[in-house]
């Protein structure tokens, strides 16, 4: 039997969005299901000692392009925020919670809705009453998803997932685990599937 393509992110991160829209298709064609597990890369930036990539000298204007050249070439809609980097704990707290109480296909379909609400129409994810009207638009019960994301079981839930992401190795985002195989980036895409298809390459 398969094991699970173990896919970690952070909201806040633009390539992470657009890996997103397709690890699960991908996986699924190989007869996969995607683990999907909220980080938060400030504290991964801290390990690393490193920056958002578009807050690099030089390597942040070529990002900027080619954040929107790569989301046109998969024709995935995108735009760069108006605030960005954001604060992502509440929508990773709030993915958390809804996993733990409605399952990982709501979880998922949380998470893509905050990807897109934040990379698509701009809005400003890191507070919680966004958080919670997206919530919403998944027909889950705004107030018991604003009460979940502050319980002191998902905070520690969410250290936890991030304690354990920085121990097997991941540094950013997207990081896509097959079978132990480590593959960092949206570039990574085609070395993915050609290991879903033929096994380590």
């Amino acid at each position: 039997m398969t094991t699970p393509v173990q896919f970690y992110f952070d909201f806040s991160s633009p390539y992470a969005y657009l890996a997103a829209m397709k690890i699960d298709e991908l996986a699924a064609k190989y007869g996969r299901e995607v683990d999907w597990h909220p980080v938060l890369l400030g504290i991964i930036f801290k390990t690393t000692e490193t920056k958002p990539l578009v807050a690099l000298p030089l390597k942040g204007p070529y990002s900027r392009l080619d954040l929107a050249r790569s989301a046109r070439f998969h024709n995935i809609p995108f735009a760069l925020p108006t605030v960005f980097p954001s604060a992502t704990q509440h929508a990773a707290r709030a993915m958390l919670w809804i996993q733990n109480q409605h399952g990982s296909a709501v979880a998922k379909q949380f998470a893509r809705k905050v990807l897109q609400a934040y990379f698509v129409d701009d809005v400003a994810i890191g507070a919680i009453e966004s958080v919670v009207a997206i919530a919403q638009q998944c027909q889950l019960d705004g107030p018991q998803v604003e009460a979940g994301l502050q319980q002191t079981e998902i905070k520690d839930l969410l250290k936890a997932e991030v304690d354990h992401a920085i121990s097997l190795g991941v540094f950013g985002a997207p990081y896509i685990m097959i079978d132990g195989e480590p593959f960092w980036g949206f570039d990574r895409f085609d070395q993915i599937e050609a290991t879903l298809k033929n096994g380590k390459i």
